[in-house]
């Protein structure tokens, strides 16, 4: 983080004060964007504080800097990190990135084995999810959660959600799976034993014979989704989401009756 003298760590009953401050910025914040977050109250972040479910940054001199918080659906099987809101006057300078990094840590050790999930229109967002291991992944590979699509509503957007049977909307959906992971490393250390193996084998044979080893063999690997150094073309992709599903919305009303775009 740019700014040394910005603390980020997990928040304590301590912390109940700031929960006014981090509401309103929340809302105000989807106001300006022009589209929405799940509108939570003081009350909401303050049992998030108590239950040591959440993350904040505050200057050295105890000046609110930023937040986020953890809630988890399905019974555990899916965890979201929400609610994440930077001080207008502290962006900029890597707060957000510090803080993500963060819960995502305290979300891994509180649920080790839950799938990490979020919704998002905010590019800066998405990379610092891609950095730390998330997949663009469709609607349908999130929480069915009936609990956590209501907290949608509280959206601008939300009319665009419905109209799409919750299929799409405006938020680009990314998902980090423990298990995918687990599986992604322990092929990887298989490929990587075993090309050390051909190799040692190589070097002992004789420098005449005729031989193929790891580095001329061809890995065909699984094919990913992320998009880290592909900021730019998901920017393209963000746009064109927001022209067709805003315009979609215009001309068809709520249910988009005039117009019918597949984007998945």
């Amino acid at each position: 983080m740019e700014n040394q003298h910005i603390i980020v760590r997990v928040a304590t009953p301590d912390d109940i004060h700031y929960s006014k401050t981090i509401t309103d910025e929340m809302e105000a914040s989807a106001k300006a964007r022009g589209t929405g977050i799940a509108k939570r109250s003081p009350a909401y972040v303050e049992l998030k504080m108590q239950e040591g479910k959440a993350v904040i940054a505050l200057t050295e001199t105890g000046d609110w800097v930023g937040f986020c918080y953890i809630e988890a659906w399905g019974h555990g099987k899916f965890v979201a990190n929400s609610g994440l809101i930077v001080n207008p006057a502290f962006r900029g300078h890597g707060v957000a990135k510090s803080i993500k990094h963060k819960i995502f840590e305290l979300s891994r050790e509180m649920y080790p084995e839950s799938k990490i999930f979020g919704l998002t229109t905010g590019l800066a967002v998405m990379k610092i999810n891609s950095e730390l291991g998330y997949e663009p992944v469709t609607y349908s590979e999130l929480t069915d959660d009936e609990e956590f699509w209501k907290g949608c509503r509280s959206c601008v957007n939300f009319d665009i959600l419905t109209s799409k049977q919750r299929k799409n909307c405006l938020c680009t959906a990314m998902l980090y799976d423990p298990a995918e992971k687990l599986k992604e490393a322990e092929e990887r250390a298989m490929a990587d034993a075993k090309a050390k193996e051909e190799a040692a084998a190589a070097a002992a044979q004789p420098v005449n014979q005729l031989s193929v080893t790891a580095a001329g063999q061809i890995h065909h690997e699984k094919r990913r989704r992320r998009f880290k150094g592909n900021i730019k073309l998901y920017e393209r992709w963000l746009r064109f989401k927001r022209f067709v599903l805003l315009n979609s919305k215009k001309e068809g009303g709520a249910t988009g009756t005039r117009k019918k775009f597949f984007l998945f």
